[in-house]
């Protein structure tokens, strides 16, 4: 099936919050901001700007009925300042106004008096200071220090991975409206409409039945709209509640940037040791996430960094630690990856440190320590299934990799200026949320009387095709063709309590509970075709519209049998419930079986870099992807190439930049800089591993969101293999992004 939104995408009639038709009085909102990044607050003056002309109210703290808190693991994050202000950019006021443009001129005559306090922007010097969100967490597996003592090399070093901004195209807002009997109904640009649903309740101190949240769909999220799409739809209900006028609140870019958290900025240890088989004998690494100035999300991040702490290798002894740091920068967030990223880029490192040391391409190391079926993962999860040897192997000699790396060689020999490298990723990321609890979904279907269908489930739907591929399970599972069914908006009246769309698992979850509810219409719908056709249930079936008996089509139309059953008082509508079985996790042993599956795969990637200048182009990135049984190629290979340049930005190019006083620097198009045709590979090839996909997986069409963004990691090293060969006596560093300018000086520094 094609993708279901692709024609309104193209004219231009898909809807986002700042398409709907606004009621008449609609009143508009802005954010007053901390100038700085820590301090007191002395004096907030409000009175200029609320007098001005426009101006309907100017809310703060003091005007929150019910809790003003909005975090949601840790409640550590007010709506609005109080006395204190934890980062540059925390919301401070809520300006309502006739016009955008009035409430940027009150904006402007708000006056603050502030104590500056000591500010804080490094995991490392929040470490040093004692300055946490939350409790270290700590895997283990075996005896690392016994392990070490054994081994024929031991290596140690430091890495570093920046945030990433996720600049998606739809900012965030909310457009938020009163209706009868106190309910506030609000359609929000979020990837978790309960959670917004349940911090405006808390907010505005009522019931959630109090509370409707609808999402049409977003513009982009990428995990920058799981928690942090919260505040912006709890400001717009709390002045809509005040004030009994709808409220709209779009974020301007700028705004966007500068008030949102990012992807966590990683500073890592690593001590990794090995024998002279080149088997990983121990690993131990140490992980100082930059988790901003509230929890947020970080604590579940950082849990996830340590269950792909040794992402597709198996290591009998291993000691990983995370730390979640506070800093004075905006509260720092889910993105694709979700902390597995940060993992694996540590122990991609300490491989290829290991590999520098013993003078040998890292790919030797990693052929020799891939997982295989019945190893044991640090969380104590055994391995099943597993595709890794299967993925390499065959991405080796699909890809001719042996054949590329004599090219390559050749090539440096006779070239000065431009030199290549080659590096190979491969990937193993675990599916479901390791909060196990959330591991659930519901569907609810409706078949009308004339047999079309309009379904709801709680998945957002946000560019990756889920919508599509929902659809296609009632078009499977019903027999039916597409232009009958409907997909309704997420509603949390119609689904309620839903876990957000994250963790590659919205396909899975949902369309599990959707796959349920039509079997269970289909069962009723033979029922009732068994009756009148006086024909054994067994036999028959539905498909084209139309019931066949032993693969014969009968004379019962869809369309006739769905009146038929109406006639009869049949229930022609279902609510059905999944949760994932068989997973769990004990976090008091930090040991069990937190994920359903995990997805393997690699990529192979080559760069060359031109050695006068310190730039790059990535020449190629092919990949073996394990996809299961893909219910939708096109979507799946969507995500892949979307995904890959999600993370070659993160690993080369785009770079988050504070000052010390905690300011945003990158804080336009102008200073940021991600991926654009340009960017991108001038050769990237998908090919799909043969695989027979996995039962705890939708139709066994794996889940595809999350595990391609890693693929991305190989160009880092991939361009440090071509400085490599151009400066024999670089010792290699891992500092990412990978930027022209680091090109630069790692070519000429000794």
């Amino acid at each position: 099936m094609k993708n279901t939104d692709s024609y309104s995408h193209l004219r231009g009639e898909s809807l986002y919050i700042d398409d709907l038709n606004t009621q008449q009085g609609t009143l508009y909102g802005l954010v007053f901001d901390a100038p700085i990044a820590h301090a007191k607050i002395l004096d907030l003056d409000i009175a200029k700007a609320e007098a001005l002309a426009g101006v309907i109210k100017i809310f703060t703290h003091k005007d929150v009925p019910g809790q003003n808190q909005i975090g949601g693991i840790i409640p550590d994050e007010p709506l609005l300042a109080e006395t204190d202000i934890h980062f540059w950019g925390q919301p401070i006021a809520f300006i309502v106004a006739e016009s955008e443009a009035i409430a940027k001129k009150a904006r402007a005559l708000i006056t603050i008096k502030m104590e500056a306090l000591p500010v804080i922007t490094t995991a490392t010097e929040a470490f040093k200071k004692g300055q946490f969100v939350c409790a270290p967490r700590t895997f283990n597996l075996g005896n690392t220090t016994d392990a070490f003592k054994n081994c024929d090399y031991v290596i140690e070093d430091f890495t570093f991975s920046n945030g990433q901004e996720h600049l998606y195209l739809e900012t965030q807002g909310a457009y938020a409206e009163c209706q009868e009997n106190g309910k506030i109904k609000v359609t929000s640009s979020t990837q978790g409409p309960t959670q917004v649903q349940k911090a405006i309740a808390k907010v505005l101190g009522v019931g959630m039945h109090q509370i409707e949240v609808d999402v049409i769909r977003l513009g982009g999220g990428f995990g920058g709209k799981e928690d942090q799409a919260t505040a912006w739809a709890a400001m717009a209900a709390l002045a809509a509640n005040h004030l009994h006028k709808p409220v709209k609140f779009v974020l301007n870019r700028h705004d966007d940037l500068r008030m949102t958290g990012k992807r966590h900025p990683y500073e890592s240890t690593f001590k990794i040791g090995l024998n002279k088989d080149l088997k990983i004998q121990a690993f131990e690494a140490t992980y100082l996430q930059n988790s901003g100035a509230a929890a947020d999300l970080s604590p579940a991040i950082a849990e996830r960094t340590l269950f792909h702490a040794t992402n597709a290798y198996n290591i009998k002894n291993v000691h990983t630690t995370v730390h979640s740091c506070k800093t004075n920068l905006p509260p720092n967030t889910a993105f694709r990856g979700f902390g597995g990223p940060q993992g694996m880029f540590v122990i991609e490192s300490a491989i290829a440190k290991a590999a520098e040391k013993l003078n040998i391409p890292a790919y030797k190391i990693q052929e020799a320590n891939l997982l295989q079926e019945n190893d044991e993962f640090s969380y104590g999860q055994i391995a099943t299934q597993v595709e890794a040897q299967n993925t390499w192997q065959t991405a080796i000699k699909d890809f001719d990799f042996e054949d590329d790396v004599k090219a390559i060689q050749k090539f440096n020999t006779k070239n000065t200026e431009l030199k290549k490298g080659i590096s190979v990723m491969p990937i193993c990321f675990g599916i479901s949320f390791t909060n196990t609890p959330m591991n659930h979904a519901r569907a609810l279907v409706h078949i009308y009387q004339d047999g079309s269908i309009g379904f709801s489930t709680g998945a957002v739907e946000m560019g990756q095709g889920v919508n599509t591929k929902l659809k296609q399970i009632v078009v499977q599972t019903l027999g039916l063709s597409s232009d009958k069914i409907i997909v309704e908006t997420t509603n949390t009246t119609r689904v309620a309590n839903t876990s957000p769309s994250a963790a590659s698992a919205t396909a899975d979850l949902n369309g599990k509970a959707l796959q349920l509810a039509c079997d269970s219409l289909k069962e009723r719908l033979l029922n009732v075709a068994s009756e009148e056709l006086q024909l054994d249930k067994k036999n028959l079936t539905i498909k084209n519209a139309s019931v066949y008996n032993q693969q014969k089509s009968t004379y019962l139309t869809w369309e006739s049998l769905v009146q038929m059953a109406f006639l009869k008082r049949v229930n022609l509508s279902e609510q059905a419930h999944y949760a994932t079985p068989e997973i769990h996790f004990d976090k008091t042993k930090e040991k069990g079986h937190p994920f359903a599956y995990h997805v393997y795969g690699t990529a192979i990637s080559t760069a060359t870099v031109d050695c006068i200048r310190g730039t790059y182009d990535i020449d190629s990135v092919k990949i073996i992807h394990d996809f299961g049984k893909s219910m939708n190629l096109d979507i799946d290979m969507g995500q892949i190439e979307g995904a890959l340049a999600q993370g070659i930005g993160w690993m080369t190019m785009e770079e988050i930049a504070y000052d010390k006083n905690g300011r945003l620097l990158s804080n336009a198009l102008s200073t940021y800089k991600v991926p654009d045709v340009f960017a991108m590979p001038e050769i990237v090839e998908v090919k799909a591993l043969e695989s027979a996909g996995h039962e705890m997986a939708i139709l066994k069409s794996k889940a595809v969101g999350e595990p391609p963004l890693m693929y991305g990691i190989g160009t880092y090293f991939a361009i440090q293999n071509a400085i490599k060969a151009f400066n024999k006596n670089h010792s290699l560093k891992f500092d990412a992004p990978m930027t022209p300018e680091k090109v630069l000086k790692n070519l000429y520094q000794n």
